[in-house]
């Protein structure tokens, strides 16, 4: 991870059990982790035992993540009370004598008579215990269930030993298809009367959303306008997959007690006196009726605005009419950040050349253009398209971390029938995923991507990408299936390396800088005369430029099977290409270009592809108003208000200005700004006068390809949703700072 988290926010971690390696987990101690006079923390190893049956219908391969860790957590014991009139029938008088006994020294009367503590404290208190078990799969369960470690704290008789001792409480990490099981709740009833906590994965528990401010949002933007914001907040209950105990009542098994984990349960283990469970910090239910009503009390006005919205949608006149007026005026645009004083040393195209200009006027006459205000003619491909098409949703529309509503970069683009594709893959993504389709949803979801590309090595764009290709290696684990490509910069690669010696990935690796246009258009068959190495040469990646990337070497050699699954993804996706572009940002930042195909219309008119651009992290740049030209969609990051333009320069992001100015001189058809600085909690500062094609991201907004005429008209709605809250928030600036 070194190559994306500053030194100074690494941790030093205290690495334990590697001895353990071996086939079995047996071991007759248990490995101590903390040992001080507060708590002595123990670690006990589980492994799974496959039978053959399992061996023959799965793919087994173990890794070290596959093994599952039992933590017991012994608290020190509580001294017993001194009692006094103890102390004073055997000759002590008050005084220091007696806190040297509450120390549990022993002293001397004045007659010679030696005391000691425990003739005068009263029986010390046991301290509590705590056992942590996960137990994954129904494989752990044989091994878990001979751990020797834990015969101490069971109340069979036929395990009992001397150094017996009482558990408080047992937290069960295992999914319920695992712990409702016969052989598992048997083996809690050896514990006794212990309290059990069944703290696995439960679909009932989503009926509670954790992050209660984000879903309050969810459900307001839900509310107003819910052609873009089709999750409500609250996730769709699926049935569980699990054993269910209810039919088990009619046999003669009888289940071990236990509560269901709840959000802020606690169980207290000090003090003695409250020693046990305390429901008080419990999140009290509410629902999607009551946000509404409270919205509408908040808002009266509010209430007309649903209504006023699905106008846009159900109106049969033509499409131009839901656009913004057709203006015959010209507007001159100006790109502000080329200039003599512009901070870049080149001009570079789409594909990553350098362009110097020989003098001002050539300057000028290439970043001046002129295009009608608003741009209002209708793309065929918008005109004829279905919503089948093609479907883009925001997962994550904040920068650096996430905040209570915007999380980090992530987008979905939905190709529906042809699978689907992650554009930045954000701490928290697949949380989102579940979010917006649910949990068999964003496992559908999850199974059908066709690819992910990530723009750049900082940890907001990427550190939820091992968890997605876990769970994809997880559910598609024994049918025939590819591995996911990953397009990314070189340095991920590291990580993901390092990374899939805990958990299978499943994946294959493309560097970006094989994805410039040249290259694959040279991998399309359009003969392109440069190779993609002699092209690298001539971009800001050039070896000796400052851009050059964190290990000094120019590009890695040409990965043709990566290449290949690359062209095999493009068919399977509906694609014409896709490429990348590189952008001014850090060391191997870029943009993205994707093109669909053309497709022919039921008169049989060829109906050119759509086309989404998304900039990743950039100061604008030449090379993405290249990219960007005649786009479906620009999807570009707008870090900064306009009033900090000074900052964006500093820390190469984009304001919102610039960002709206790369799109209107490249002719983008529709502008979503996203990636905004967490200062801007809900929503962030524009200009409306700028907005006439452009859309505010918000997280879980998803937009379809027939829905881009009318997306700018419902901005001015979601702004009266958040009238009283356009307020800049000063504080989660120092992570950003970091980054």
């Amino acid at each position: 991870m070194k190559s994306f988290i500053p030194n100074r926010a690494m941790l030093h971690t205290h690495s334990f059990g590697v001895e353990h390696s071996a086939s079995s987990s047996q071991s007759t101690e248990a490995t101590v982790i903390i040992d001080d006079e507060v708590v002595r923390i123990s670690a006990m190893f589980v492994k799974p035992r496959y039978n053959n049956e399992a061996r023959n219908s799965t793919d087994i391969n173990s890794k070290p993540g596959d093994t599952a860790i039992v933590y017991s957590c012994e608290l020190a014991e509580i001294k017993g009370k001194f009692d006094p009139d103890k102390a004073q029938a055997l000759g002590l008088e008050r005084g220091p004598k007696y806190r040297e006994l509450q120390l549990g020294n022993s002293v001397k009367t004045e007659a010679g008579r030696m005391v000691h503590p425990s003739e005068v404290l009263d029986p010390p208190i046991p301290g509590p215990i705590v056992l942590l078990v996960d137990c994954p799969t129904q494989y752990h369960m044989h091994e878990l269930f001979l751990l020797q470690s834990l015969s101490r704290f069971y109340e069979d008789s036929s395990c009992q030993t001397e150094n017996a001792k009482k558990v408080n409480c047992i937290i069960h990490l295992g999914p319920s298809s695992v712990t409702n099981t016969v052989d598992y709740q048997n083996w809690m009833k050896s514990f006794g009367t212990t309290q059990h906590i069944m703290a696995g994965h439960e679909n009932k528990n989503m009926e509670v959303p954790i992050l209660k401010g984000s879903a309050r949002i969810s459900s307001r933007l839900n509310f107003v306008c819910p052609q873009l914001f089709p999750s409500s907040g609250f996730w769709p209950v699926e049935p569980a997959n699990g054993i269910d105990l209810e039919k088990n009542k009619s046999t003669s098994f009888q289940a071990c007690e236990s509560v269901t984990a709840a959000n802020l349960l606690k169980f207290r283990l000090r003090p003695y006196a409250q020693l046990g469970l305390d429901r008080a910090s419990i999140p009290s239910l509410f629902s999607y009726e009551e946000i509404v009503d409270e919205l509408i009390s908040e808002i009266p006005e509010i209430k007309e605005v649903p209504e006023q919205i699905s106008k846009f949608w159900q109106s049969s006149v033509d499409q131009k009419n839901a656009l913004a007026p057709a203006g015959k005026h010209m507007l001159m645009v100006e790109e502000p950040w080329i200039s003599k004083d512009s901070c870049l040393p080149d001009i570079l195209d789409e594909q990553g050349n350098s362009a110097k200009f020989q003098d001002d006027s050539s300057l000028r006459e290439s970043v001046w253009r002129k295009r009608p205000k608003g741009n209002s003619e209708t793309p065929c491909c918008v005109e004829n398209a279905t919503r089948e098409d093609m479907e883009i949703t925001f997962l994550g529309t904040g920068s650096s971390q996430p905040s209570k509503y915007r999380n980090v970069s992530s987008i979905y683009i939905n190709l529906f029938a042809r699978g689907g594709m992650l554009l930045d893959c954000g701490e928290g993504t697949l949380g989102q995923l579940k979010r917006r389709f649910g949990v068999s949803g964003a496992d559908e979801a999850v199974k059908n991507l066709r690819c992910i590309w990530i723009s750049h090595i900082h940890a907001d764009h990427h550190t939820g990408l091992a968890r997605v290709l876990a769970l994809r290696s997880k559910l598609l684990n024994g049918v025939p299936h590819k591995p996911l490509l990953v397009i990314g910069p070189k340095q991920l690669l590291r990580f993901l390396n390092a990374y899939s010696t805990l958990e299978d990935l499943d994946m294959q690796f493309l560097d970006c800088r094989q994805t410039l246009k040249p290259s694959v258009e040279e991998l399309l068959g359009d003969n392109a005369t440069e190779s993609a190495t002699t092209q690298l040469e001539n971009t800001m990646f050039a070896p000796g430029s400052r851009m050059e990337n964190y290990n000094k070497k120019p590009s890695s050699l040409k990965d043709t099977t990566a290449l290949a699954n690359l062209k095999e993804v493009l068919h399977e996706s509906g694609l014409e290409i896709l490429y990348s572009v590189p952008v001014v940002h850090c060391a191997q930042a870029f943009g993205v270009v994707l093109r669909a195909k053309e497709k022919v219309s039921s008169a049989g008119k060829a109906i050119p592809g759509w086309k989404v651009v998304y900039s990743g992290d950039t100061r604008p740049c030449p090379a993405l108003v290249d990219a960007s030209r005649d786009a479906t969609v620009l999807i570009h990051e707008a870090t900064f208000e306009d009033s900090m333009k000074d900052e964006a320069i500093a820390r190469n992001h984009s304001t919102t200005k610039e960002a709206i100015a790369v799109g209107t001189s490249a002719g983008a058809y529709r502008i979503i700004l996203t990636h905004f600085s967490q200062r801007y909690p809900k929503i962030p500062v524009f200009d409306e006068d700028d907005m006439h094609k452009t859309c505010i991201a918000f997280d879980l907004m998803s937009v379809n390809l027939a829905d881009l005429p009318v997306l700018p008209k419902v901005l001015p709605h979601l702004k009266l949703l958040f009238k009283d809250e356009m307020v800049v928030e000063e504080s989660d600036e120092v992570l950003e700072a970091v980054v």
